[in-house]
C-alpha cells in the first residue's frame, strides 16, 4: 500500500503543468548558462585538453612501437574536433552545476519526504559522471586503442592512421556515454525510493536489463566494435545491481529503527 501512496503522490503533485514548464525554462536557463561559463573557459585551455585526450592514444602507440601520429584531412577538422572537445570538456567541468539544476526541476515536482533522496542524489550524481568519464580516458580507452591497432595489424594487416577528427569524436562521445552510464545506479535508488519501482521488480528484469544495455550501448558507440561494447555493457550491468544494492541496504536500514 505504501508504494501505492507514493506513486499517488508524486502524480497529484501541487505544482501545475504551467508551473512544470516554467521552472523547466528556468532550470534549463540557468544550466546552459552554467555550460557557457565552462565552455568560454574550456576554449581558452584548449591545448591542455587536447593533450589530456591524446594521452590514452600516445600511450597505447608508443607501448606498441607505432608510430604516435594524429592526421587532419580536411581543412577544417582541426577547429571543429577543438571545439567538439571543449564543449565535452566543458560538460564534465560544468556537471556539478547542469545535475543540481537536473534534480532541483525534479525536486520541485515532490513531496517533503521524496525530496531527500534529491539532496542525496545531486553529490553522487556529479561524481559517477566524472568518475565514468575519467574511467574511460585512463582504463577503457588505452585498453581498447591497443585491441584496435593489435587488430588491424595482425588480423587485417593495415597501419592503424587515426585522424584527429575521428578519435576526438571517438573519445568525445564515449567520455560522455561512460558518464551517462554511471547514473544507472542513482535513478534506480531513486525510483525505488519514491516508489516507481520496487526492488522485486528490478530483480525480475535482470536479462532485460542485459538485453536492453547491450541494445543501447551498440547504439551509442561509434564503430561499435566488440570491445568497446563489452566494456560499457559490464559496467553498466555491475552498476545497476550496486543501485539494487543501495536500495536493500537504506530499505533494511529502514526496517531496523
Amino acid at each position: 500500500m505504501g508504494q501505492k501512496n507514493n506513486n499517488s503522490d508524486l502524480f497529484n503533485s501541487a505544482m501545475s503543468l504551467g508551473d512544470h514548464l516554467e521552472e523547466l525554462r528556468a532550470r534549463l536557463i540557468r544550466a546552459i548558462l552554467g555550460f557557457v561559463v565552462a565552455l568560454t573557459v574550456c576554449l581558452f585551455f584548449g591545448n591542455f585538453i587536447i593533450k589530456f585526450i591524446e594521452m590514452p592514444f600516445v600511450n597505447a602507440m608508443s607501448k606498441m612501437g607505432q608510430e604516435v601520429r594524429l592526421q587532419s584531412i580536411a581543412p577544417a577538422d582541426g577547429i571543429i574536433s577543438y571545439m567538439e572537445i571543449a564543449m565535452i570538456a566543458a560538460v564534465v567541468i560544468a556537471s556539478p552545476w547542469i545535475f543540481y539544476q537536473l534534480w532541483m526541476f525534479i525536486s520541485a515536482g515532490l513531496y517533503p519526504h521524496e525530496k531527500r533522496y534529491v539532496h542525496l542524489a545531486v553529490p553522487f550524481s556529479t561524481i559517477l559522471f566524472v568518475t565514468g568519464a575519467l574511467f574511460f580516458v585512463f582504463i577503457i580507452a588505452p585498453v581498447t586503442l591497443r585491441f584496435l591497432v593489435l587488430f588491424n595489424k595482425n588480423v587485417l594487416g593495415v597501419t592503424s592512421n587515426f585522424t584527429f577528427k575521428n578519435y576526438v569524436s571517438f573519445v568525445a562521445t564515449m567520455m560522455l556515454v561512460f558518464g551517462l552510464a554511471f547514473q544507472t545506479p542513482i535513478a534506480i535508488f531513486f525510483l525505488n525510493k519514491i516508489g516507481l519501482v520496487s526492488i522485486e521488480a528490478l530483480c525480475k528484469s535482470r536479462k532485460y536489463v542485459v538485453l536492453g544495455t547491450i541494445v543501447v550501448a551498440a547504439a551509442v558507440i561509434p564503430g561499435s566494435d566488440p570491445f568497446s561494447l563489452f566494456a560499457l555493457v559490464i559496467p553498466i550491468y555491475l552498476l545497476f545491481e550496486l543501485g539494487i544494492l543501495l536500495s536493500r541496504f537504506t530499505d533494511r536500514k529502514k526496517h531496523d529503527r
